[in-house]
């Protein structure tokens, strides 16, 4: 038998990942151990130890990691999560807000301000519903426990209030109260519930979904929220390594297309799953999760100023700076 290289990869379960997890798809020269791990556990063992040889991360950490005197990762363009984000601003039960330019002057939280959602969130609302990064005052923490603190140090211009809560309160607790006006957030808080009366926590967006069809059809984007590094000491050892996974993640992620379009019977636990994936094509293409720098450059380029105009990202950096040279070619010559 060949010998093939072992790697660790943590990774959430997705259904684009599967094929990997399972070992149906094996990258080239690769003896695959997949750790399906969560998003949060996954980024902090990563960032804090470098843990793994490969591993799901942070888009918005993935860009600040670069500017260290030495860069610990490189990325592939490939993109495990990617969520829209209109639905992921809340309000306290006591708010009046009915439009987002209505939260300027007001308290927002979040559980940190480099997190790849809130970048997100700050743009949009910024960039297509008139309320400036700076308008707000941001407060940072736990959303239901209590002691969360930044995963990477932040030097941001004063003209952003950042300040933590205190370390024994909680984001979703100052919400319930109307401490804080809204929040931010990639998780749901606890304290919301989609049934419950106008006198409770609410979305700032009451369809979200519309929001953000409305938005994706002016923009063409579908917000990437995480990429896949390798630890540099790895990649600058094997190379050929960013190449193979790239492939391989393509190969996982293909294979879910055909699922979600079956009519058969459902592979999915959704009734109107074959719908709602024709849907995404009629909206997005055939290829609606895109892998790849090019197909993805208008949504990257978006993020990466994002990033510089909020403080984050010392410089405007391109596309192509975040990946492995190996991976930007549409094909091998």
């Amino acid at each position: 038998m060949a010998h093939r290289l072992p790697i660790s990869l943590a990774c959430w379960d997705y259904d684009r990942t599967r094929a990997l997890r399972e070992g149906t798809v094996r990258p080239t020269g690769v003896d695959l151990t997949y750790l399906p791990l969560s998003p949060e556990e996954t980024f902090f063992r990563m960032l804090r130890w470098q843990e793994f040889d490969v591993a799901e991360m942070s888009l918005s950490s993935y860009v600040l990691s670069l500017f260290a005197d030495e860069p610990p990762f490189v990325a592939i363009p490939v993109f495990p999560s990617r969520v829209f984000r209109h639905g992921s601003i809340y309000l306290a039960p006591s708010s009046t807000v009915r439009d987002p330019a209505e939260l300027a002057g007001r308290t927002v939280g979040i559980p940190e301000y480099q997190m790849t959602a809130a970048v997100w969130i700050r743009g949009i609302l910024a960039e297509h519903h008139g309320l400036p990064v700076d308008a707000v005052s941001y407060r940072t923490g736990g959303l239901h426990h209590a002691g969360r603190q930044e995963k990477l140090r932040l030097d941001l211009p004063d003209r952003f209030d950042v300040r933590p809560i205190g370390a024994d309160e909680t984001l979703d607790g100052l919400l319930r109260t109307g401490a804080i006006d809204a929040l931010y957030t990639a998780r749901a808080p606890r304290s919301f519930d989609p049934a419950a009366g106008p006198d409770r926590v609410r979305r700032l967006f009451a369809d979200p979904a519309a929001a953000e069809r409305t938005y994706l059809r002016a923009t063409g984007i579908f917000p990437i929220m995480h990429t896949v590094v390798l630890r540099r000491d790895v990649y600058q050892r094997h190379r050929w390594l960013a190449r193979a996974l790239l492939d391989a993640f393509t190969e996982a992620k293909d294979q879910v297309y055909t699922e979600l379009r079956e009519v058969t019977a459902l592979k999915v636990s959704l009734p109107w799953v074959v719908p709602a994936a024709e849907e995404a094509a009629a909206l997005l293409g055939d290829d609606f999760w895109p892998y790849g720098v090019e197909p993805n450059r208008t949504v990257l380029e978006t993020f990466l100023r994002y990033s510089h105009e909020q403080g984050l990202a010392r410089r405007r950096l391109d596309p192509a700076e975040l990946f492995a040279p190996e991976t930007l070619a549409d094909t091998l010559v």
